[in-house]
């Protein structure tokens, strides 16, 4: 059986924002339809709100009408009483195969961090924006899938700490709050990496991806946390629980998701060592991917957003 898996994030896909949601459809669509994914993790969905009633994921509902996404099944993140989503930067996944269990997981088996104010007596705990999205899926046997997204490296706010919405009073503030990020980010990645270890502690050659917009490159901490390669943790017996990058079969020339000056690869599918021997190619659209640094300066959107999605194919026989 072929399986395709793909990740993408939208950013900040909503029915109000800098361009038109009718601008950002067709171009999004001709997107989704080239992933022809089975599975579908996405990014940054925003919901929304008609007058009096519960938020909804309407402008999603309209991207994916008329396509095979429309019937897929779904999940996502919700607010905290779990009835609707939440405002903005929902994860999302779409499935063609059925979807067997949901869950949401932030701060259940790693704590905020308590944090006092470098320039206060005061402080508040460090938490997560956005929870991990953990489902497991029927593809024949089960499939443990987290839809991440970590926190971006932009620096957290600090009391008193900035003079405008992205200007800082000072350095000393800003090194505080970009360190804040950097904790968020590694925090929830190893939150990640223990419900992997969960997972492989029931089921040793369990089927397990890791997909979504890790705010990190390949050499970075939340990369290796994740991943767990055994030069890391020196231990051959436990080279079965490491995760493989399946952008290693990327073309290096190509390995992007992300132009900011150069390309960075920050989206990435990471699977179980079992799955990886089921891979038969993976794929990054990032052709005709636009420079984000570039567009700042000139004050340019673009309709497909400033991520490449990546996609991932298996053979499951």
């Amino acid at each position: 059986m072929r399986l395709r898996i793909a990740t993408y994030n939208l950013e900040n896909f909503d029915d109000e924002g800098p361009l038109p949601l009718d601008r950002r459809l067709p171009v999004l669509g001709r997107t989704l339809a080239r992933l022809d994914a089975d599975i579908l993790c996405l990014q940054e969905v925003n919901a929304q709100e008609a007058p009096k009633r519960p938020r909804t994921l309407a402008a999603l509902d309209r991207l994916v009408a008329g396509t095979p996404y429309a019937g897929f099944h779904r999940a996502l993140t919700t607010s905290e009483g779990g009835d609707y989503p939440r405002d903005i930067h929902n994860l999302v996944i779409l499935s063609r195969h059925p979807i067997r269990t949901v869950d949401q997981v932030a701060h259940r088996l790693v704590p905020p961090v308590d944090w006092r104010w470098l320039a206060g007596e005061h402080g508040e705990p460090v938490r997560f924006e956005r929870p991990i999205l953990a489902v497991v899926i029927d593809v024949g046997r089960p499939l443990h899938l987290l839809d991440l997204h970590l926190r971006a490296p932009l620096a957290v706010a600090v009391p008193g700490g900035k003079t405008g919405p992205f200007a800082w009073r000072s350095v000393g503030g800003w090194a505080e709050g970009y360190f804040l990020a950097a904790v968020k980010r590694q925090a929830q990645a190893l939150e990640a990496r223990l419900l992997i270890e969960s997972i492989f502690d029931r089921d040793p050659e369990a089927w397990i991806v890791v997909a979504g917009d890790l705010n990190a490159e390949e050499r970075e901490v939340p990369l290796a946390i994740l991943a767990a390669p055994t030069d890391a943790t020196g231990n051959p017996a436990l080279a079965a629980r490491s995760l493989a990058s399946l952008a290693h079969l990327v073309p290096a020339d190509r390995r992007f998701t992300v132009r900011h000056g150069r390309g960075l690869l920050l989206d990435h599918i990471l699977v179980s060592q079992a799955l990886a021997r089921r891979c038969t190619g993976v794929e990054i659209l990032n052709a005709e991917l636009s420079d984000e640094a570039d567009a700042a300066r000139a004050g340019f959107d673009d309709p497909a957003g400033f991520h490449a999605p990546m996609v991932a194919a298996f053979e499951l026989a």
